[in-house]
């Protein structure tokens, strides 16, 4: 890519937006949060919990990486004031330019949002005490009501999950359809062709990723299999 880090990119320039750990890391959690969907379909819970501690890992990554991460990943950079969130909403059917290096006021909230949803998904799974899966890893250091309102919850966070991913879709279609927008393209390969003046994002060292990546791993294995 021509041009050095945080170099203003002319209109029409095609930038760098979205950086090889948060295009990995969405796509794998869209396929496991399928594959957890289907294990407990098919009463598999061994590979449930497999793959529950997977998207836990992938999960805590994401929330180190909205932190240390590259420039367009960072939550300070893309978690708008509500009221420009809101704003943004009210043109949700108005055509207009893509000129947003990253997320835009109301996505970036929808990102935040799906991530403690994920969150709260994946660590009530590990207090789950039901008639399918017996216990989980940390079911015994709570008491038996405790674990049985919080795998109620791990069901009804499942299906707020569900819904919110939902609405996720219907709006990146909305977006093809009324803006003539494509938010899929550029979390393939990275790259957006920007309609105005914008400062390039700053990308980090994948070597902070592997580190990164590493740590999430080493706390999700201890939180699943060796608490």
């Amino acid at each position: 890519m021509p041009g050095s880090e945080n170099e203003p990119a002319a209109p029409g320039a095609r930038v760098l937006v979205w950086d090889l750990p948060v295009r990995l890391g969405h796509w794998l959690n869209a396929a496991l949060v399928a594959a957890c969907y289907l294990s407990a379909r098919l009463t598999t819970m061994i590979w449930h919990e497999w793959l529950g501690g997977a998207v836990l890992a992938l999960v805590i990554f994401r929330l180190f990486w909205g932190v240390w991460g590259s420039e367009s990943a960072r939550f300070r950079t893309f978690l708008a004031p509500p009221r420009l969130a809101w704003q943004h909403l009210r043109r949700l059917f108005q055509r207009e330019p893509d000129h947003w290096a990253g997320h835009n006021p109301a996505g970036g909230w929808m990102v935040l949002l799906l991530l403690l949803l994920l969150l709260g998904e994946t660590m009530s799974g590990l207090y789950v005490n039901n008639d399918v899966a017996n216990e989980s890893s940390l079911t015994e250091i709570v008491p038996a009501g405790l674990s049985n309102a919080i795998t109620a919850a791990h069901v009804v966070l499942w299906w707020t999950l569900a819904g919110a991913v939902g609405v996720h879709v219907a709006v990146i279609i909305l977006y093809a359809v009324f803006k003539r927008q494509d938010l899929v393209g550029p979390m393939l390969s990275g790259m957006k062709t920007l309609a105005a003046p914008c400062p390039r994002p700053r990308p980090a060292p994948i070597r902070r990723a592997a580190l990164l990546l590493l740590l999430s791993l080493a706390m999700s294995l201890a939180l699943a299999w060796v608490v």
